[in-house]
């Protein structure tokens, strides 16, 4: 099958129906969908259901908003979950700030409301005001132990920093039900991608390959995002990956 025929399925089974050209540019939309649905989606073995999880994390953390609304709309199409797709709407907000997280939010509520979702969704929270940096350091601390606190331990305040990505990142987050800890990471990746910060980025390609994430799907993950965040950033990304691949043959 060639990649007309592959965008043309694709795109049918994620928006509901036949693409059609651009009126006022045609020529850049075919180039467009026949490298996203077309090339890209052959890439790597992730199913669309975390091809569209990927995509609208990146689309939130780059506050593409009228193409977060489409994506959102395919999530549902495909039987993606209003919970996952909230979930990974919210994962977004430690890493882009609140006000950001807010306006995906408003999106997801629009598109929630259109078809028939009633507002708000079932609470997945689990901790509460007493367990929250108990549970958020049971599951950082395995991953990333405690660099972070020891980091920043000198500074002023660097003890309310490490507290507030344990509390806020690892507590009022990762433990929240919807999504497991090990698709969550995954997700970190490519908001991290988005945002173009390298520096964590290294931390986290190794925390996903920690928790099972291997190389291929990384890479996989990587590709998804590229025609979203354009190739320098994928570059950069796959850099890093390569930094860290050489590091271990050393």
């Amino acid at each position: 099958m060639d990649r007309t025929k592959i965008c043309d399925k694709q795109f049918k089974e994620l928006f509901g129906s036949t693409r059609t050209p651009l009126p006022t540019d045609p020529e850049f939309m075919d180039i467009l969908q026949k490298f996203i649905f077309g090339e890209v989606s052959t890439i790597g073995t992730l199913d669309n259901r975390m091809r569209e999880l990927i995509t609208i994390t990146v689309l939130s953390s780059m506050q593409t908003l009228p193409q977060l609304k489409s994506h959102i709309g395919a999530c549902l199409n495909i039987g993606i979950s209003p919970i996952e797709i909230r979930e990974v709407i919210y994962q977004c907000a430690p890493f882009i700030g609140f006000p950001k997280t807010l306006n995906s939010i408003s999106i997801m509520n629009d598109v929630f409301t259109a078809n028939g979702i009633k507002l708000p969704l079932e609470s997945t929270g689990t901790v509460d005001e007493k367990n929250r940096y108990k549970l958020g350091f049971a599951i950082q601390n395995p991953i990333y132990g405690d660099e972070i606190k020891q980091k920043y331990k000198d500074l002023p305040y660097g003890d309310d920093l490490s507290r507030f990505l344990t509390e806020l990142g690892f507590g009022d987050f990762y433990t929240r039900k919807g999504l497991d800890v090990k698709t969550r990471e995954l997700l970190v990746l490519c908001i991290l991608i988005s945002i173009d910060q390298v520096g964590p980025l290294k931390s986290h390609i190794l925390g996903n390959l920690k928790l099972g994430n291997d190389l291929n799907t990384i890479c996989a993950v990587i590709m998804q995002c590229l025609p979203y965040v354009g190739i320098p950033k994928a570059f950069a990304a796959f850099n890093t990956i390569l930094d860290i691949i050489n590091k271990k043959k050393k």
